[in-house]
């Protein structure tokens, strides 16, 4: 058996492109997933773990440390993006990993043009990003599991008690 770097599993944005264009062109279908993954848990695991289950690649784009803060807070992220990225790249559920720094990252969706597009339960369909696009060229939706009461938020909350 072959191990991958956790750090080779860290791609750019061209790179990601080009990844995942070859893992097309051979058939084989790319699941697109997205998130700040500040304090990973069990939660995560079973989200990411899923969503590999739904295609033969997993790509898991991650906020920017400033997208984070605009979304969470300014005490977030709790974990830099350079210690979140090769954190959920060394899991084996995970092909790969690359970091986004806009709002949502519909414009890497729409570079990347994964075959599936999968979130969290808690997410409905419509809320989305990037839905209607995957769905445009042929893509599919898939709503995951949630562990309900695992929210870094909760684990953060805690922690400060």
């Amino acid at each position: 058996m072959t191990r991958t770097a956790s750090r080779d599993k860290v791609l750019t944005h061209p790179d990601a492109i080009q990844a995942v264009q070859e893992v097309q062109a051979s058939g084989k279908t790319v699941v697109f997933t997205n998130g700040c993954f500040d304090l990973l848990h069990i939660g995560h695991l079973h989200s990411l773990e899923e969503a590999r289950a739904h295609g033969d690649h997993l790509i898991v784009a991650l906020n920017s440390d400033s997208s984070v803060r605009s979304l969470k807070g300014p005490s977030r992220p709790a974990v830099p993006l350079s210690q979140r990225m090769p954190l959920v790249a060394a899991l084996a559920c995970v092909d790969w990993v690359v970091s986004f720094r806009t709002a949502t990252p519909l414009t890497l969706i729409r570079e990347l043009k994964p075959d599936v597009i999968a979130k969290g339960g808690d997410w409905k369909v419509d809320d989305i990003v990037g839905a209607s696009d995957v769905e445009s060229w042929g893509g599919r939706v898939e709503r995951l599991s949630e562990i309900k009461g695992v929210r870094t938020s909760e684990i953060i909350r805690r922690i400060r008690q």
